[in-house]
């Protein structure tokens, strides 16, 4: 069964804000394990873009900041964090082309988050692409 990135980056987003809330609580977790709970198949895109949030957590929560006039990724729920931080990483890192990454990471916001935060985001995003990645 071939499942559709869209559904996929619902499910990363599951995942991720999955292992924030592990990590307030003090759960011992695996990653792999948490992902495997999400995803009936392994699947590479999965992979990179829940083991990359991780590992460059930190890289993404300044760049995310510096374009967040007044906010900061931490003042954010663990929903937003995962959107904003899958959807940036994704944005840098990954061959997906730039308009979908923005794209898709507005429509998971109008969809599990309001419309202050899916501004916030459409608003970090088009400043990410217009000033660290268009001119790549």
């Amino acid at each position: 069964m071939r499942v559709n990135r869209t559904l996929l980056r619902e499910k990363i987003m599951t995942i991720l804000y999955q292992i924030y809330i592990y990590r307030k609580d003090n759960i011992k977790f695996n990653v792999n394990d948490v992902i495997k709970e999400n995803v009936e198949i392994d699947n590479e895109f999965v992979n990179t873009i829940v083991n990359g949030v991780l590992e460059k957590e930190e890289e993404l929560d300044k760049l995310i900041d510096k374009y967040m006039i007044g906010w900061t990724t931490k003042r954010l729920g663990n929903i937003d964090q995962a959107i904003f931080r899958m959807s940036v990483y994704e944005l840098l890192y990954c061959d997906t082309p730039n308009i979908v990454c923005i794209n898709e990471g507005i429509e998971l916001c109008k969809k599990y988050s309001d419309e202050k935060v899916t501004g916030l985001l459409n608003s970090v995003l088009d400043k990410i692409y217009d000033l660290e990645v268009k001119d790549e």
